[in-house]
């Protein structure tokens, strides 16, 4: 009689996995797809119970690995098939960078602290947003950055240890300055008060044209 619940219990854990790691993104999963770590999550529960617990039964744990395999496979049978259910499933890859500006609107969507970000950078050698073409968040989570040649380096927001602290709104020398919300740099005039005109915030720093650290 606990047949029929143990396969109803296994599809709403498996669902109710996939959906909570799907909300909660891609923060913590790297190398593999948040599908994937579902499904050793749940092949992991499954293993462990029958192990620990003498009145768990073995019979239920290995329905439990079939429907999960089964699922796993049909699940994959249609991401091959569909590409608006491999989105669902697997989420797309999020451009963060683009042309040494972020792309707010795609790095909100993202849980991701700026720290964490900038960090992840600064161990690819990067010390300004200028050194960047694009930057890419993956489905595995991981970064991809693609790089402006040397000589093609542009101004961008220094992202170095303290480097945003020295934020200011009144534009005191004719220079280079950044955002220190979105990363738009531009050659100001001094002035009082300057508004982005891609993110309207109004704090800036000097802007660094440093080539990347290799």
């Amino acid at each position: 009689m606990f047949l029929p619940e143990t396969i109803l219990r296994t599809l709403i854990m498996f669902i109710v996995i996939l959906v909570s790691l799907l909300l909660l993104g891609k923060r913590g999963v790297k190398q593999i797809s948040i599908f994937e770590l579902v499904v050793i999550i749940s092949l992991g529960s499954a293993a462990g119970d029958p192990m620990l617990y003498k009145d768990v039964g073995i019979l239920p744990a290995l329905i439990v690995f079939a429907l999960i395999v089964g699922l796993y496979s049909l699940i994959t049978y249609f991401i091959g098939k569909n590409k608006h259910f491999e989105i669902l499933v697997e989420g797309k890859p999020v451009r963060l960078i683009n042309k040494g500006i972020f792309s707010i609107g795609n790095f909100s969507k993202e849980a991701l602290g700026e720290d964490e970000f900038f960090a992840e950078l600064r161990m690819q050698g990067v010390s300004q947003l200028g050194q960047i073409e694009e930057a890419i968040v993956e489905t595995s989570g991981n970064i991809s950055i693609f790089y402006y040649p040397d000589e093609e380096v542009n101004f961008g927001l220094p992202i170095m240890i303290d480097s945003l602290d020295a934020w200011q709104q009144e534009i005191k020398d004719n220079d280079h300055y950044a955002c220190i919300f979105c990363g738009y740099t531009e050659k100001l005039k001094p002035a009082t008060n300057f508004t982005c005109p891609e993110c309207k915030k109004n704090k800036w720093v000097k802007a660094s044209n440093k080539k990347r650290i290799r």
